[in-house]
C-alpha cells in the first residue's frame, strides 16, 4: 500500500512537470524542459499532448530503497499494561489455579504419575563402555611401502594419527585388526589399545610385536597433542594406571611423551621373576 501510494505520488508529480503548460514553473527551479529530455534521448518518451501528459519509459520512478515486502509487521504482545490493551490485569492467565500462579516443574502432569514413568523401560547403555578406532594391518603396510611409516621405529598411536592411516577422532584409543596381515612380511613394533588375535599372531610371526597400552582422556591428549600442553604453558601429564577392571586387557601403562622404541617383553619378565620371593 505504501509503495503504490509514493508511486501514484511520484506519477503525479512528474506528470505535472512534464506538462508543456508548466514551461516557465521548471524554468524557474531549474528543471529541464520537456524539449530539452526530448532532445537528449528521443525515443526515450511518449508524449500524449491532447491529455495534458507525459510518461516515461526509459526511466524508471521506482527507487530500489522504495520497495517493500508484504509482509505483516505483528509486534509483540504486552502484557499486563491495563484493562484496555486486553491483555491487562490478569494477562491472559484466567483466574486463580496452578497455573496462573508460577511456572511448574518440566513434565510435571498435576500430581499423577506422568508420561516418562508410565512407560516401560527399553534397552541398555553402557556407562563404561569403550570405543576404539579400527586401523587393519594391510592398511599399516600400504603406508610402510609408500614410505609415510618407518617400520624401524615404534609405530604408536600417534604416528598412526600423524600419517592419516586412522582419523582424528581417536575416542578411547586404536584397536589393531587382522585385515591384510598377509601383506606382513617384515618385524613392526607397534603400541595400540587393543588388539585381535589373528592381528597379533601375524605381526609376531613375521618377528615383530605388538604392545597394549593404557592411556586415560588426559593421556590421550597428551600423546596425540603435546604442542597443546606447550601452547598453555602446563607440563605432561603422568601416565596413569589403568582401573582393575582394565589390567587383564593391557600390557603396560602409556608412556609420555610418544615413545621411539619399543620396550622388550622379556626385560619385564625378568623383573618379575627377580622381584618375585623364593
Amino acid at each position: 500500500m505504501i509503495c503504490r501510494r509514493r508511486l501514484l505520488t511520484s506519477l503525479s508529480s512528474s506528470a505535472s512537470f512534464l506538462n508543456p503548460q508548466n514551461e516557465k514553473m521548471r524554468a524557474f527551479t531549474g528543471i529541464p524542459t520537456f524539449q530539452s529530455l526530448q532532445s537528449r534521448n528521443p525515443n526515450g518518451f511518449s508524449a500524449n499532448v491532447e491529455s495534458g501528459y507525459v510518461g516515461l519509459r526509459a526511466y524508471s520512478l521506482l527507487s530500489l530503497n522504495d520497495l517493500r515486502d508484504k509482509v505483516p509487521r505483528k509486534l509483540k504482545t504486552r502484557k499486563g499494561r491495563g484493562i484496555g490493551s486486553g491483555k491487562g490485569k490478569t494477562a491472559g492467565r484466567g483466574h486463580k489455579g496452578q497455573k496462573a500462579r508460577g511456572t511448574m516443574k518440566y513434565g510435571f502432569e498435576g500430581g499423577q504419575t506422568p508420561m516418562r514413568r508410565r512407560m516401560p523401560k527399553r534397552g541398555f547403555k553402557n556407562p563404561f563402555s569403550l570405543t576404539f578406532q579400527p586401523v587393519g594391518l594391510g592398511k599399516i603396510a600400504k603406508f610402510i611401502n609408500q614410505g609415510k611409516i618407518d617400520s624401524h621405529e615404534l609405530i604408536t598411536m600417534k604416528t598412526l594419527r600423524d600419517t592419516g592411516a586412522i582419523g582424528k577422532q581417536i575416542k578411547d584409543g586404536v584397536r589393531l585388526m587382522g585385515r591384510g596381515a598377509e601383506k606382513i612380511k617384515w618385524p613392526i613394533h607397534l603400541e595400540v589399545s587393543r588388539v585381535t588375535v589373528r592381528a597379533k599372531e601375524a605381526v609376531e610371526a613375521a618377528g615383530g610385536t605388538v604392545r597394549r597400552v593404557h592411556y586415560n582422556e588426559l593421556g590421550l591428549r597428551a600423546l596425540i597433542k603435546p604442542e597443546w600442553f606447550e601452547k598453555k604453558g602446563r607440563l605432561l601429564p603422568k601416565p596413569a594406571r589403568p582401573p582393575p577392571k582394565l589390567r587383564d586387557k593391557v600390557d603396560s601403562i602409556g608412556r609420555l611423551p610418544a615413545p621411539t622404541k619399543p620396550i622388550p617383553f622379556y626385560v619385564e619378565q625378568k623383573e618379575d621373576a627377580i622381584s618375585l620371593p623364593s
